[in-house]
């Protein structure tokens, strides 16, 4: 039995927009600002975290699908919403244990990633 899945193109479309609306606005802060990478990096997780938390972050999810959950600012959502929803469940103590089972995943594929692109990589040093 063949498996035929058909695509959704303006899903796709949408996903493509808004991820690259995301990847434009990291990259101008780099091209235009003194800010360090890795501040930007805190500025996404942080950013997808209020709005996540306000509820407003979940809209976008909704409309753009992986667009929104890829880049960090989903991963800092997922984070408010693990927090929410493990506080709502355990009490207090679930905000400080909620974020970071929700996020489990992604953060063991980031370490891996990371190892693995660490011995393969030469960092350097950027030039101010």
């Amino acid at each position: 039995m063949e498996f035929i899945q058909s695509i959704d193109w303006m899903q796709l479309l949408r996903c493509f927009i808004v991820g690259g609306i995301i990847c434009i606005i990291g990259q101008v802060l780099i091209d235009k600002t003194k800010l360090t990478p890795a501040r930007i990096l805190v500025i996404f997780v942080t950013t997808g975290a209020i709005l996540g938390g306000l509820g407003i972050y979940k809209y976008l999810i909704d409309f753009a699908g992986c667009g929104a959950t890829v880049p960090l600012t989903g991963f800092g959502a997922n984070l408010a919403k693990g927090a929410i929803q493990e506080v709502q469940s355990s009490g207090l103590l679930g905000a400080f244990t909620g974020g970071v089972k929700a996020s489990a995943g992604g953060i063991s594929a980031a370490i891996i990633f990371g190892y693995i692109a660490s011995l393969i990589a030469k960092p350097k040093i950027k030039k101010q």
